[in-house]
């Protein structure tokens, strides 16, 4: 027996041995080495690494939308040794509570010590995530400024989405809510922008936290594409500035307005700017009218008819057309002009505007053979579907005859004014391009191409949609005809410019209100004021629109005093800006207009300004002397702008004079190498971009840099 006892007594003492071997192996891996924890004896996952999303570029390269990266900082509280940590941890504690600002100095003190104490080596650090330059901050703070081996600094790059010209273009740009849903250019091309995420993975230490596994094999993610698109960054600031100072100082219940930009020859867009009335006194990027909003256009609609009636041969420019005393009546429906005419030739009756003319034109021609006039609209494609490749294209309506529920006594005579049909203001700039084309009709187009690494991987070409519109010498009298509006006719005083000839139409429609209400509401109307047209009028470059939106009001509301306006400010910024136009100067030009003035310092611009005794230059006095300055110009003054200098990316130092682009880029940490002599006219890397410090910043200067 007592054999037995000897042998169950052993039993339990190796019992107990084991027991404590245990106990021991648990305190080992969950207080002492806790990274050294089993994948049998703890919860794992798979956890997704984000693809860097790719950027969306200007035409030229500088990035519209960018993913920057920004950092979530932590600490492994274990791995500095206890003196040090002891010495300092009062010091970090301070550094981090004036830094991030969101507890106290002996807070941070006390959850720092207790991480320690637990042995908790993945604590987070602040309440936000910080961006490249505060992370350079923070790793010279004590203890963390030994690194993450005997530190414990530990970091997580994140990437959010900036906008480095902030609501320019941002409707068109677009973006992706929180629920996934995008729109503009970030939605439509959503699938080639997000990249393949990644994966590694993790596991949970105490308190919930979850940490890479070493040794584990990680899929890398496949970053995104870079989007070129057409847009030009100068053209659409000076679109979007045009309408915001037009809008601003009119005095008319204006809702909303919109301005494209369309280079004739390829049909890419340019600039694309939406205003609309945002509620608090101003206007913002919020709704894409440009795509978005197909109305009865008005009387630029009457381009369409005028090439009806010259390619069927009904008509020539000097053919006599009787306007009468300015009414007309047909079908029960009265038409009426703000003036009288009388009898006067078809190019005379374009460039006032006729109502009357032209629905008596249409009247004449058509009023046996309708179908005849609907099917040849329909052939000039005005109301073709694009299919953009951004998204909320609106659809464009053009009745026929067929359509019997649509068309009455009326449709005929009030399509050919610019109602009775619906389009939006893209699908009457595609037609006017056309026409500044010789009657060659382009695809209107927003990307130019996808991009990876810099290297080209997809590129779009321009298209022509199938056929021409017209023949070429009705496209060449229909130049002639808007030329005229622009010389001698409704554009004449607003539009007109005496540096270089501007061909277009004016527009005005009413909006209608909807149901029974039709187009006036308890005496009051909604308008929509445009003007379409092109320049340099005899070598077309460029094609413009600018159509503005009324709320209800009472008063008058026109296309060349309205739209008028912002049209000319637009393609003179343009003339003047670009290199490749031909212009003659004669001798009565010198010493007339502003020079051009590079980015500075204000102080010092104010210094330029008084010397060269420039119109405008006391302007400057209101901004800070120690801020940064950009001069835009027209043609008799100055208009100063504060130059804000970003710090999440790579500065933009085009337009700078060498000096004050190095001193710029050495501050942000950028060595700097340049060529050439004047002012900067190129950077590459291009501004915006996400760039380590000490890269070097390659500089072209120039003496003909332009601002």
């Amino acid at each position: 027996m007592e054999g037995i006892f000897t042998r169950i007594a052993n039993i339990f003492r190796i019992f107990i041995v084991i027991t404590f071997c245990v106990i021991a192996k648990i305190v080992y891996v969950q207080f002492i080495n806790p990274s050294k924890i089993s994948a049998d004896d703890i919860a794992h996952r798979d956890e997704t690494i984000e693809a860097n999303r790719g950027d969306i570029l200007s035409c030229d390269g500088r990035p519209l939308a960018t993913s920057i990266p920004y950092y979530q900082v932590r600490m492994d509280c274990t791995v500095s040794n206890q003196d040090t940590f002891n010495k300092h941890i009062d010091l970090l504690a301070k550094e981090l509570a004036n830094f991030y600002r969101n507890k106290s100095a002996a807070a941070y003190s006390k959850e720092l010590k207790k991480a320690r104490k637990d042995g908790k080596r993945y604590v987070k650090i602040g309440n936000r995530l910080v961006d490249y330059s505060e992370l350079e901050q923070i790793k010279k703070f004590p203890i963390l400024r030994l690194g993450a081996n005997r530190g414990g600094l530990i970091t997580e790059q994140k990437y959010r989405r900036n906008n480095p010209y902030g609501r320019l273009a941002y409707r068109t740009i677009g973006f992706i809510n929180t629920e996934g849903v995008g729109v503009g250019i970030e939605g439509s091309c959503d699938y080639y922008l997000k990249g393949t995420p990644g994966h590694q993975v993790v596991q949970r230490m105490l308190g919930g936290e979850w940490i890479p596994v070493n040794g584990e094999e990680s899929v890398m993610p496949q970053d995104g594409y870079d989007i070129q698109t057409t847009i030009d960054i100068d053209i659409q600031e000076v679109a979007e500035r045009a309408l915001k100072e037009q809008l601003m100082k009119s005095d008319n219940n204006i809702e909303g307005a919109t301005a494209l930009v369309m280079e004739v020859e390829i049909g890419a867009i340019r600039a694309i700017a939406n205003m609309k009335k945002d509620g608090k006194g101003g206007f913002d990027e919020s709704y894409n009218y440009a795509i978005g909003e197909a109305t009865e256009p008005g009387s630029v609609f009457k381009l369409v008819t005028l090439v009806s009636l010259l390619e069927d041969g009904y008509v020539t420019l000097d053919t006599p057309v009787d306007a009468g005393a300015g009414k007309w009546t047909v079908g029960g429906h009265t038409y009426s002009d703000t003036h009288p005419i009388g009898l006067v030739t078809v190019e005379k009756a374009f460039e006032q505007s006729s109502n009357v003319a032209f629905a008596k034109l249409a009247y004449e021609h058509y009023g046996n053979n309708q179908h005849a006039y609907a099917d040849r609209v329909q052939s000039m494609k005005i109301g073709e579907r694009f299919n953009l490749d951004i998204q909320g294209e609106a659809r464009a309506t053009i009745y026929t005859p067929s359509d019997e529920a649509m068309w009455s006594k009326t449709t005929l005579t009030s399509m050919a004014i610019g109602y009775a049909a619906l389009v939006t203001p893209l699908h009457t700039l595609t037609f006017y391009n056309a026409i500044a084309n010789d009657g060659k009709m382009m695809k209107p187009y927003f990307i130019e191409n996808y991009q990876k690494n810099g290297e080209i991987v997809k590129e779009f070409e321009p298209q022509e949609i199938s056929g021409a519109i017209c023949s070429k010498s009705t496209a060449k009298s229909a130049q002639r005809a808007l030329r005229s509006v622009v010389e001698k006719g409704t554009g004449r005083i607003y539009v007109n410019s005496k540096d270089f000839p501007i061909s277009g139409k004016t527009g005005t429609s009413r909006i209608a209100f909807g149901g029974k209400e039709g187009y006036e509401r308890n005496g009051y109307r909604r308008y929509q004021a445009s003007f379409c047209g092109f320049y340099p009028s005899n070598n077309p470059k460029y094609s413009t629109i600018v159509v503005i939106y009324s709320g209800p009001t009472r008063g008058n509301f026109y296309g060349a005093t309205q739209a008028g306006p912002i049209f000319k400010k637009i393609a003179e910024y343009i003339y003047t800006t670009s290199p490749d136009w031909e212009r003659t100067l004669d001798g009565k030009e010198k010493g007339k207009g502003v020079p051009n003035i590079s980015i500075g310092k204000t102080e010092m611009q104010q210094t330029i300004m008084a010397e060269l005794e420039i119109n405008g230059g006391s302007r400057l006095e209101k901004f800070a002397p120690q801020g940064w300055m950009e001069i835009r110009r027209d043609s008799t003054k100055i208009i100063p702008q504060k130059y804000s200098v970003i710090t999440d990316s790579l500065v933009n130092v085009v337009n700078m004079g060498l000096k004050d682009a190095v001193y710029i880029l050495e501050n942000q940490g950028y060595k700097v190498s340049f060529k050439g002599r004047g002012r900067v006219i190129a950077q590459n890397p291009a501004a915006g971009s996400k760039v380590a410090p000490n890269t070097v910043i390659n500089l072209e200067l120039s003496n003909n840099g332009t601002n």
